[in-house]
């Protein structure tokens, strides 16, 4: 059972990291949080790491804190909320905003990510607010910046639309996003600035 990883990152998309080893590449999928937060390609990279074992394949989830990673086998502990749903939440809700919705019992909050209906949220609140209440909250560390030159937007689409969101609502949120951080944007701050435009 892997439970970090370190080394270079050679590959980083809103979806996923691929980070060398000893020349050994893992392929792990990351939440939009985590993404925010990753270094320049060939820098070096620590992950800490849940490994989900299925009898048809075995999947890496990272994160950058340890406040993520908990969140995610919190939700990964509710009936009818996979590492996949779980995903989406944690790019939609940072561990202490979710954590503080639970509390306060902020079922509109929780439904507004895409993938949560109402009978999800009323799940989640029900099996996680007792297990919340009382924790101390970690607070994740300063975002570094992602830069990649050229287009971004269609980029952040495909991670909206993977999202959940419909693509005539991520398309209107990515423009409203664009306008007002200028002509070339970074992909990091594009998605951030859509994101605040959906909720």
């Amino acid at each position: 059972m892997i439970g970090f990883l370190e080394g270079k990152l050679r590959a980083k998309s809103p979806d996923y990291v691929i980070v060398d080893v000893n020349g050994v590449g893992y392929h792990v999928q990351v939440p939009l949080s985590s993404f925010y937060d990753l270094p320049d390609l060939g820098k070096p990279v620590m992950l800490n790491i849940h490994t989900h074992v299925r009898e048809d394949a075995i999947s890496l989830f990272g994160f950058r804190t340890i406040a993520e990673k908990e969140t995610f086998l919190l939700l990964t502990g509710v009936n009818g909320v996979g590492p996949r749903l779980a995903m989406g939440i944690l790019s939609g809700i940072s561990p202490e905003e979710f954590r503080e919705a639970v509390i306060r019992q902020d079922h509109l909050r929780l439904k507004n990510i895409p993938g949560v209906g109402k009978k999800i949220a009323d799940r989640i609140v029900l099996e996680l607010r007792d297990k919340i209440a009382g924790k101390n909250r970690e607070k994740a560390g300063p975002a570094q910046p992602f830069t990649e030159p050229g287009n971004t937007f269609p980029d952040a689409f495909s991670a909206l639309v993977n999202l959940g969101y419909r693509p005539a609502e991520a398309e209107k949120a990515l423009k409203q996003a664009r306008q007002g951080l200028g002509e070339d944007p970074s992909l990091e701050e594009l998605l951030r600035q859509a994101l605040k435009a959906l909720v």
